[in-house]
């Protein structure tokens, strides 16, 4: 039921992968551009090409259908062709997706997309946490076969000159994010966190009881038991995993279900305590002022502002 609690994720965190330019050059080719969002990442289509981004000991080699994940890097270079060449400087192509069709050759070309991904104020932290600084996602893994596949149907958008492709291109950017997310796991041992956690086989079916009913009061021993685990060894394993006990798991959770109820509608603080397992109002609030910094009311007209562009200042995050 991995995917299951990744699609639960996905949804409170709101999360898409937006395509923010294109690249097609043949050759020895450079393009190079600072990186303005948290999360980014590059996705080689078809030919080679060589990614450098600062922290990196040598340039990544990506090959056709390989992912770059960057998370908080200030700059990226890309280069394809031969190194003894000196390289021409190619810009992003901006307007993505492209009101023309990308003209590309398979087989000869090397193109790339960069996109960026897009989260709610409650989901950024989520993902900057649960990720490397620098990821690379080789499409040539076994257990990529859905990346690769994704990988080809966006090049035949982008080639295709097809109704709709503008639409289908936003679709296949959000369908790639979930397959690289799925190939990164198949492939690298994950940071402490909720990847990894919902990855791990051993712990999910406590996970899923503590996401089916986050507001019953659940006790290690039952979660253990879930887990078919020792107590002792399921409270070791969690932590080492998730980066946190499972009752700090399981009161952050609490949180991000709150903030998305305080950010979608018109909730009253009462029943949101009680359905999030806290006694009183005045609990829930105290719990969420001391995880978020802000009382629950002030975040709720914070999320509003920012929901109507009337405030720049982000709202604050909590990491689960």
């Amino acid at each position: 039921m991995a995917d299951d609690q990744l699609s639960e994720v996905f949804s409170l965190v709101e999360v898409r992968g937006v395509l923010t330019g294109v690249v097609a050059a043949r050759g020895a080719w450079v393009s190079q551009a600072p990186i303005t969002h948290p999360l980014k990442f590059f996705t080689l289509l078809t030919g080679r090409a060589r990614l450098s981004t600062e922290g990196l000991d040598g340039p990544l080699e990506l090959e056709a259908g390989d992912v770059g994940i960057l998370n908080n890097r200030g700059w990226v270079e890309l280069r394809g062709g031969p190194e003894e060449l000196d390289p021409r400087a190619v810009a992003v192509e901006p307007d993505t997706p492209p009101a023309w069709p990308l003209r590309s050759e398979q087989d000869v070309d090397d193109v790339f997309v960069g996109a960026r991904i897009d989260l709610n104020p409650a989901g950024e932290a989520l993902l900057l946490q649960a990720l490397p600084p620098v990821a690379h996602v080789r499409a040539s893994h076994p257990g990529a076969s859905g990346l690769r596949a994704t990988v080809g149907h966006l090049f035949d958008e982008l080639t295709g000159a097809r109704l709709g492709s503008a639409f289908a291109i936003q679709q296949h950017a959000q369908l790639l994010l979930l397959e690289v997310l799925r190939a990164y796991l198949e492939q690298s041992d994950a940071p402490a966190g909720w990847l990894r956690l919902l990855a791990d086989e051993r712990l999910r079916p406590a996970v899923a009881l503590m996401h089916a009913d986050p507001g019953r009061s659940w006790g290690l021993e039952e979660l253990a038991r879930a887990a078919a685990m020792s107590r002792a060894s399921f409270a070791d394993r969690f932590r080492k995993v998730a980066g946190m006990p499972p009752l700090t798991y399981l009161s952050r959770w609490r949180m991000m279900l709150a903030q998305r109820a305080l950010s979608d509608g018109d909730v009253r603080l009462g029943p949101l305590a009680v359905t999030l397992g806290y006694g009183s109002e005045s609990a829930f609030s105290n719990a969420f002022k001391r995880e978020l910094g802000m009382a629950p009311s002030h975040y709720r007209r914070q999320a509003r502002r920012s929901q109507r562009h009337e405030d720049s200042t982000p709202t604050q995050t909590l990491a689960v």
